[in-house]
Order: structure tokens, then sequence, then C-alpha cells
């Protein structure tokens, strides 16, 4: 009469590939995660806004609830956004775009104005928040 379970190794599951992959990918996260640039921006009291504000900037970019586009007053098209502000770059080259961008309009505008203002040459954007 044979035992079963003399004779009948039980077997293992290997983790150590598992484990070694892991760590590579944990490994990876540690050193790119610093590299990630991350759009911030600081709240700052009112009354040093106030002050930052008081000289309003040459080039005032409006969104509307409705998503309409308005670079100092002139309604825009989204694709009409890196052309305009291409020109406003070379005849204010030291002036930061303030974007006036209403609570109810889409996310997806603020990110593509954004976009297109850095790509126009333009390394800073006040975004002007209403209460």
């Amino acid at each position: 009469m044979r035992r079963y379970y003399e004779n009948d190794q039980e077997e293992l599951i290997n983790l150590t590939p598992l484990l070694d992959v892991l760590f590579v990918v944990l490994i990876l996260f540690i050193l790119v995660a610093p590299m990630l640039e991350l759009d911030r921006i600081e709240l700052v009291q009112a009354t040093e806004q106030r002050k930052d504000l008081q000289e309003p900037s040459p080039i005032k970019i409006v969104v509307d609830a409705n998503d309409a586009i308005k670079i100092n007053g002139m309604e825009v098209a989204l694709s009409e956004v890196q052309m305009r502000m291409s020109l406003l770059k070379k005849t204010n080259s030291h002036a930061i775009p303030q974007l006036f961008h209403d609570k109810k309009a889409r996310f997806g505008t603020y990110q593509s104005i954004k976009n297109q203002i850095e790509a126009s040459g333009f390394e800073q954007l006040d975004v002007v928040l209403k209460k």
C-alpha cells in the first residue's frame, strides 16, 4: 500500500521572480518621481494678491462659463490661442499673461490654453480666481 503523503512533494510557488520585478519597479519609481514636473498654484492672502494685481498685465485671457476664449477682449478659437500668444510675446516679451477662468468652464479648456501659452514662449501664467 502506497502512502501519498510520504512520496508526493508539495509544489511550492517560487516568488523570487515576482519580488525581483517588484523591486525593479519600486526603484524606477523612486528614481523617476523627483523628475516629474507638477503644476502648482500658490494660494496667497488677499492683501498680498491685491499688491500683485494692482498693475494688470497687458495680456488678459478670459474664459467664460461656456468655454468662449477672449484674449484682450477679442474672441478667439482654441486653435488660434498659440498664434495670438506668439504675436503678443513678440510685443510684450516681459509680460506675464493673466488667465481669468470661470468656475463653470471645463478644466480641459484651462489645460489646453496653458499648454498653448507655454508653447508660444511664455514661462509664467497668472491664474486669477474669483470667490
